[in-house]
């Protein structure tokens, strides 16, 4: 579950990438691509806003393939100027990002779905208007597998749907879901009724979710679930966006430090967003942040959004960052430990700072 993330990039290829991300997102204002994953795997999909049009980083054997997926940002063939402080700065971002120790995708996934809300949209082909498809907001719990599971009413219209044609897909949000810079995960297959024999185990993993189901017993509801996954892709912020096989899926493990990461960080957010700010301080020297709300904890580390204004500019930027921890949380009080070790660091580190 901890694997991290890797592809057949050169080091000095995945440099360039992440250099001319730094660059096009402090150039735009846009900070939130820097949470592309340290070494991307091979169905990873990059936008074109990594690529500056004037070759300031990329050669022309760096082009990303005619038909690739990509966001049309472009500057009119206008250099990117910046302060040099602030391009040192961007640079030892850059490095400490793309060498942060991240949860592999597949478990991302998987965490995502485990520790949802337990709503989703579904989307189904339309019965009632063929050709168009039909959305709704249903509940749903994770299985052993992260197949989700339904219970539906036979009036529903996506009931009704399904039965007809039993393709459909769910997107899912994660919990702490706000904006485009937060991730969510597209799951399509086909839905399907479940075998009699099996609808007392559904139903407490169902309950577990959603305590308050009370018509899980009500006789004209029945027990779904999407057997079959056929495609799943995963957005995770702003040019970070990907897929894994179903089989990977399936494979992964929730990571255990995420059950309830949240609750650690809304503490450190209500009570010790300075110690957030010097830790950051310490990572990643010159990145001076006026806040920093930490969004999700897991085994590898912490993601931080951040408020800044770079060196020579007055436009302020919120993006998010990779604050890694030094070693694997395996438990709770690991968690604890290893923030407390950080802390101090950050505060030994600042003291020195002072008195050179």
């Amino acid at each position: 579950p901890t694997q991290i993330i890797g592809d057949k990039r050169s080091k000095q290829e995945t440099m360039k990438l992440s250099v001319a991300t730094t660059a096009i997102a402090l150039a735009l204002g846009t900070a939130d691509a820097f949470t592309a994953p340290a070494r991307l795997p091979a169905h990873a999909v990059l936008s074109n806003a990594h690529r500056i049009p004037t070759q300031l980083f990329a050669e022309d054997d760096d082009k990303p393939e005619t038909n690739a997926p990509r966001h049309d940002v472009r500057s009119a063939g206008a250099a990117v100027e910046m302060d040099p402080e602030e391009a040192k700065v961007q640079a030892a971002f850059a490095e400490h990002q793309q060498n942060a120790p991240k949860l592999g995708w597949a478990t991302d996934i998987r965490t995502l779905v485990q520790y949802n809300h337990g709503f989703a949209v579904m989307s189904t082909n339309s019965k009632s208007n063929p050709g168009f498809p039909g959305g709704s907001v249903v509940g749903f719990a994770p299985d052993e597998d992260g197949k989700p599971i339904f219970v539906f009413s036979g009036m529903s219209t996506h009931t009704q749907d399904i039965l007809a044609d039993p393709r459909c897909s769910v997107t899912i949000a994660s919990k702490e879901f706000k904006g485009a810079a937060d991730g969510r995960v597209n799951l399509m297959g086909k839905v399907s009724l479940v075998p009699s024999e099996e609808k007392e185990a559904l139903k407490e993993i169902y309950l577990a979710k959603h305590p308050g189901a009370f018509w899980v017993n009500f006789g004209d509801f029945n027990w779904f679930r999407m057997d079959e996954i056929e495609s799943i892709r995963f957005v995770g912020g702003f040019a970070r966006a990907g897929s894994v096989t179903p089989e990977e899926y399936v494979e992964a493990k929730p990571d255990l430090i995420s059950a309830f990461g949240m609750h650690i960080a809304n503490h450190m957010n209500e009570d010790h967003m300075d110690s957030t700010i010097a830790m950051i301080a310490n990572q990643i020297p010159g990145l001076d942040v006026t806040e920093a709300t930490i969004t999700s904890v897991d085994s590898l580390g912490m993601y931080v959004k951040v408020s800044r204004t770079p060196r020579a500019s007055d436009q302020p930027q919120q993006f998010k960052l990779r604050l890694p921890f030094p070693r694997e949380a395996k438990e709770r009080k690991d968690v604890k430990e290893i923030i407390v070790e950080m802390t101090r660091a950050a505060a030994s580190a600042a003291t020195t700072t002072e008195e050179s």
